[in-house]
Order: C-alpha cells, then structure tokens, then sequence
C-alpha cells in the first residue's frame, strides 16, 4: 500500500527512522515486514507539530483527551504477535486512537475494522488515513468492550487499552482459530495476553508486562 512522500527533515529523517528500527531489533523484534513498515509509516503526521520531533523516539507520547499514541515496541510487539498467529484477513481494533497502530495493520490484512469511544480522535483519525491513501479500514464509534459483531467473528482482534478483565463480548467474537491480543491488569500491573480461540477451549499465552491507558466503558 503506498503511502505519500512525506519523511521530513531532522528528526523525522531516515536517519532518525533507522535509528527507531535498530532499537526494535535490538529489543527483539524480528519480523522484516514490520519493522518495514513501521519504518515507513511517518509517525510524525499521527502527533500534534509540536511533539514532531520526538515522534520516532521509543516512547507513547500524547495525542490529547488522556490518550497517548503507543510506543513503536509495542506497536511492533503486538503486530509482530499478530500477524504470526491470525490465519485469516479480518481483523477488528479495539482504540483507534490517532490511527497509527491501524496504518501499521493496514498493509497486513485485507480488511480492519476499528473502534473508538472518543469521536473527535475517530474524526481526524479517519481523516488521516485518507490522506495517506489507506482505503482498507472501516471505522466505529462506538464502545470498544462490546466489540463489532456486525462485521464478525473476527480472524483477529487487537486490543490498544488495558482492561481488569477479559471482555466476554470479544471472545465471542472470534473466529475458531482466532487470537485475541489485549493487556490485562490494573495500572502498573499490566500484562499483554495472547488468548486463542480453538474449539471447545481458549489457550491464553502472556506476552510481556506493558502499561496502557483503561479501557473505558461507554462511547
């Protein structure tokens, strides 16, 4: 999927991109597909002007309304996790956000639909994509524990919030066969959890511990 020229100059040049993707491989992440497309998603068009300059350092930084746009490890993390789970093409994001973590999804599955609580974060997430030429993601505002059953059961569902538990309206809407990739926990207490769906059981593997804003209830 092509995305317009627009790498910037300083610290959004390739030099300052090469040094974010050797920081992931140093970090552990292999796959070449992500990191290449991590590498050319400019993650300085999904963050206010101001915090251009740090946009490809290895950190969340903030997009406004108490969200944040996720460190590229573990954007790259649960991507990498993802992609080599799901056998499918239909994926559903649970926290739309800017819309980083579905451009980087894009190019990995035929169809992603996404959700997000906070309309004026959808607005210009929408908006955003459009620009970049990624006509592949159908975009909800809605709440993201009741998932979206119209378009599943889903090959895969990714979730970018932590939540106490595990939301039974997404395991419902897994396809057999289909991974669930959610952080689970209270503040400070977060794990990142793969859980699959077979048929009469769900295997659930942890990922690492990590720290997301709550999955809130509610549009």
């Amino acid at each position: 999927m092509e995305i317009p020229e627009n790498k910037g100059i300083g610290m959004t040049s390739d030099r300052t991109r090469d040094r974010l993707i050797k920081r992931l491989k140093d970090q552990g992440i292999v796959s070449n597909s992500v990191l290449e497309r991590i590498r050319n998603v400019p993650r300085h068009l999904f963050v206010d002007e101001a915090l251009a300059s740090r946009s490809y350092e290895d950190t969340a930084l903030p997009i406004g309304l108490g969200q944040t746009i996720s460190q590229p490890y573990i954007v790259a993390k649960m991507t990498e996790a993802l992609i080599s789970s799901v056998k499918g093409d239909c994926i559903l994001e649970i926290g739309t956000g800017c819309g980083y973590q579905t451009a980087i999804l894009s190019s990995f599955f035929k169809k992603v639909y996404t959700i997000e609580r906070i309309r004026s974060l959808l607005i210009k997430a929408k908006q955003r994509l459009r620009d970049m030429n990624i006509y592949n993601v159908q975009f909800r505002h809605g709440d993201g524990w009741k998932g979206w059953s119209k378009y599943g059961p889903y090959d895969g569902i990714i979730v970018a919030a932590a939540a106490p538990e595990l939301p039974d309206d997404l395991l419902e809407q897994l396809n057999i066969g289909g991974v669930l990739i959610i952080p689970i926990g209270l503040p400070r207490e977060q794990e990142l959890m793969l859980i699959k769906r077979n048929y009469d059981h769900y295997e659930t593997k942890k990922l690492g511990s990590v720290s997301f804003v709550p999955l809130v209830k509610g549009e």
